[in-house]
């Protein structure tokens, strides 16, 4: 895979996005860019928790069936789903049918129902950190980082279930709390 590959109109793109329509559209107007709201982040947590094992084009692809099956990740709505849910989503084969990715998900909603209306959205965003150096090659793309292993253990310690480091790195990048968009790329700022 190279670093940068340049799409069809042209324009060079981080090169993990190839040549596939729906990662180019994700990418352009998707990844990197802010993300504010709880719900919205809700909704990002657990599709990053969902993804933990995976490729994230399959959930790119399977988003919509999860958004409807999911209440379209509205915590109230999400946090009142009981084991018939369960067993609807375990059975419903255009999601991804893990049990304990799907107990989360639902417990995590009960979670943010806890919490005081932008609580998550501010806390989360209280972890990303300052500006950091763009990558110029994707093998300076970190895994983890001091910010997500925090964001990690805060998360854990309230009871937020599928928000390892790795994972909760996943979710700083797509949702715009750091860019690392590599050098090069038409969407770096």
């Amino acid at each position: 895979m190279s670093d940068l590959r340049i799409g069809p109109d042209g324009l060079a793109r981080c090169g993990w996005v190839g040549g596939d329509p729906e990662y180019r559209r994700y990418h352009d107007e998707e990844w990197g860019r802010p993300l504010h709201g709880d719900r919205a982040l809700f909704e990002k947590m657990s599709l990053e928790g969902f993804q933990a094992g995976l490729s994230w084009i399959t959930i790119l692809r399977k988003r919509p069936r999860f958004r409807e099956v999911f209440a379209g990740f509205e915590p109230a709505a999400v946090s009142a789903f009981g084991d018939d849910d369960v067993e609807r989503l375990m059975a419903d084969a255009g999601i991804i049918r893990n049990r304990a990715k799907i107990l989360a998900t639902i417990g995590n909603a009960q979670l943010l129902l806890q919490m005081s209306p932008g609580e998550l959205d501010a806390w989360m965003w209280s972890f990303a950190p300052p500006a950091h150096r763009r990558p110029a090659l994707l093998a300076e793309v970190p895994g983890t980082t001091a910010a997500s292993d925090a964001m990690s253990r805060a998360l854990r310690k309230a009871g937020f279930r599928f928000v390892g480091p790795t994972t909760m790195y996943a979710l700083m990048q797509s949702a715009g709390m750091v860019d690392d968009h590599l050098t090069g790329c038409h969407r770096a700022m």
